[in-house]
C-alpha cells in the first residue's frame, strides 16, 4: 500500500489528459509498455535489496557494487527530486483546499499540510505506515469504484446514461489518431505515472522480514498499479471522447468527474477533489519518508554530515527529517509561482533526475549480477526474469524517453537544467570525497564489502 500510495498521484486523476492529447485511445498501449518497464525496475530492486536491506536501498547498493560516485550521485539526486516533489505536492494540496474555500490564503493550508507530514514522519515508523496505508486506501477505493462504475456504464448503461459501447476507441481519428509519433510522445508523460514504485525497496531496512516482504510487495504493487492504471485509462477513453479529455485537466473537467456525474454520484467534483487532495498528501508523506532515509544513508557513508544520520530512540532519522523539512520549505516557496524561473529549474531537474535514477538502478543491477557471479557468491533469493535482456531493453526505453524530452515543448528544460545540476553534483562529490579521505583515511564503507 505504501508503494501504491507513492506512485498513484494526481497525474492519473488530472494529468492523464497530457498523454491522451498526444496519443488518443492508443494511450492504453503506452500504459501497458510503461507498466512492463516499471515491473522490471521493481523486480530488479527486489533482487538487490533482499541481499542488502540497507537504509539507502538502491543508492547504498550502487555504492557497494558500482562505486562511491554512483552511490553519492544516486542518493543525492533522489533526495533532491523528492524534496522538489514534496514542495509541489503541498502547494497542490493547498490549491485543492481552495476549491472549497477560494478566499482562503494559499499559505495557510500549505503550512498546515507541511507541518502535518513532518509530524507524521517524526513519529514512529509504524505510525507513518498506518497513516500512509489509509491515505493510499482512499485512492485505491476511488479507482476501483471508478472502474466498476465505468464498466457498468460501458456495457449496461446507468439510470442517468445509456450504455456508451466501444465506439469512442475508434471514432475521432481512429485508435491511433496522431500516428506512432504521438504514441512515442505519450510514453514520456505516462512513464512519470509509474515513478514512485521504487519506494518499496527503501522500506527494506525497516521491514521485519525483507526476504519475504519486499519481493512480494514489489511484484504485487506493480501488477496492481498497472491493472488500476490500464483499466482506469481504458474506461476514460471508452466513455469520454479523447478529444474532450485532452482539452483540460482541472477538477471539473477531469474525466473521473464526468464518469461519476454520469453515474449519478452527487457532488462528483467535490468527491474527486477530496480524492486528489488525499493523493497529494499521500505523495508528500511518502516522499518525505524517502528523502530522510536517503540522507541518513549518505551520512552513514560520510557523504553528508554525520549528525544528519543520528537516529531517535524510536529509529527515526530526525536530523535528516529536519534537513528535508528545510528543503520542503524552500521548494514550496519556489513552487509558489509556477511560471517563474526558479520553478522551471526545479521542474527540469526533477524530470532529468528521475530518469537518471532509474537508469542507475538498472546499471547497478547489471553490475550486481556480474560481480556476485564472478566472486562465486550465491544468487539472490529473488531473480529478475530474463535478465540481462530485460534490464537492457528497459534501459534502452528509458534512454529513449530521456532523449524525447528534448523535443517536447515544456520538457526540454530537463536537459537545459538537468545537465548543469549533475555537473554541480559531480563537483560536489570531488570536494566531499577529498575531505572524507583526509578526515578518515581508513574508513570502511559499503563499497566492496560483503
Amino acid at each position: 500500500m505504501i508503494g501504491l500510495g507513492g506512485a498513484i498521484g494526481t497525474g492519473l486523476f488530472l494529468g492523464s489528459s497530457l498523454a491522451i492529447s498526444q496519443a488518443g485511445p492508443a494511450t492504453i498501449i503506452a500504459y501497458v509498455v510503461c507498466a512492463l518497464v516499471a515491473l522490471v525496475i521493481a523486480w530488479a530492486l527486489a533482487e538487490m535489496v533482499v541481499v542488502h536491506p540497507d537504509a539507502g536501498a538502491f543508492g547504498a547498493v550502487a555504492q557497494r557494487y558500482v562505486g562511491p560516485f554512483a552511490g553519492f550521485l544516486t542518493r543525492w539526486t533522489y533526495s533532491t527530486i523528492q524534496v522538489i516533489a514534496i514542495g509541489g505536492e503541498v502547494i497542490a494540496a493547498g490549491i485543492y483546499v481552495r476549491f472549497w474555500w477560494p478566499e482562503m490564503p494559499l499559505w495557510l493550508p500549505v503550512a498546515v499540510f507541511g507541518l502535518a507530514v513532518i509530524a507524521i514522519n517524526a513519529a514512529t515508523v509504524r505510525l507513518f505506515g498506518d497513516v500512509e496505508y489509509w491515505f493510499a486506501m482512499v485512492k485505491v477505493v476511488a479507482i476501483v469504484v471508478f472502474i466498476l462504475l465505468g464498466i457498468a456504464l460501458i456495457v449496461f448503461g446507468l439510470p442517468n446514461a445509456p450504455a456508451t459501447g466501444l465506439d469512442n476507441l475508434t471514432a475521432h481519428g481512429g485508435f491511433l489518431p496522431k500516428g506512432w509519433s504521438g504514441l512515442l510522445l505519450a510514453r514520456v508523460f505516462v512513464l512519470f505515472s509509474y515513478i514512485g514504485t521504487e519506494v518499496v525497496s527503501v522500506t527494506a531496512a525497516e521491514s521485519a522480514d525483507p526476504v519475504r516482504d519486499i519481493p512480494r510487495a514489489a511484484r504485487r504493487m506493480v501488477l496492481r498499479l498497472s491493472l488500476f492504471y490500464i483499466l482506469a485509462i481504458a474506461v476514460v477513453l471508452t466513455i469520454v471522447p479523447w478529444t474532450v479529455t485532452a482539452q483540460g485537466s482541472g477538477i471539473t473537467s477531469s474525466p473521473f468527474v464526468r464518469v461519476f456525474q454520469s453515474a449519478g454520484v452527487p457532488a462528483a467534483a467535490t468527491v474527486m477533489n477530496l480524492v486528489v487532495l488525499t493523493a497529494a498528501l499521500s505523495s508528500a508523506n511518502t516522499n518525505l519518508y524517502l528523502t530522510t532515509r536517503m540522507l541518513h544513508s549518505l551520512a552513514e557513508d560520510r557523504y553528508a554530515p554525520r549528525w544528519v544520520g543520528h537516529l531517535t530512540a524510536s529509529g527515526v532519522p530526525r536530523n535528516a527529517l529536519v534537513v528535508s523539512a528545510l528543503g520542503l520549505v524552500l521548494a514550496a516557496a519556489l513552487s509558489w509561482q509556477q511560471n517563474n524561473a526558479a520553478y522551471i529549474v526545479l521542474f527540469g531537474v526533477s524530470i532529468f533526475g528521475a530518469l537518471v535514477v532509474w537508469l542507475m538502478i538498472l546499471l547497478t543491477h547489471a553490475v550486481f549480477r556480474r560481480r556476485r557471479r564472478s566472486l562465486g557468491l550465491p544468487p539472490s533469493p529473488v531473480r529478475l526474469w530474463g535478465a540481462p535482456v530485460t534490464t537492457g531493453l528497459a534501459a534502452l526505453f528509458l534512454v529513449g524517453v530521456l532523449v524525447s524530452t528534448w523535443f517536447i515543448e515544456g520538457l526540454d528544460v530537463a536537459w537545459r537544467y538537468g545537465v548543469p545540476f549533475f555537473v554541480l553534483l559531480g563537483a560536489g562529490y570531488l570536494v566531499v570525497a577529498r575531505r572524507r579521505r583526509e578526515s578518515v583515511p581508513e574508513v570502511v564503507t559499503r563499497e566492496g564489502a560483503e
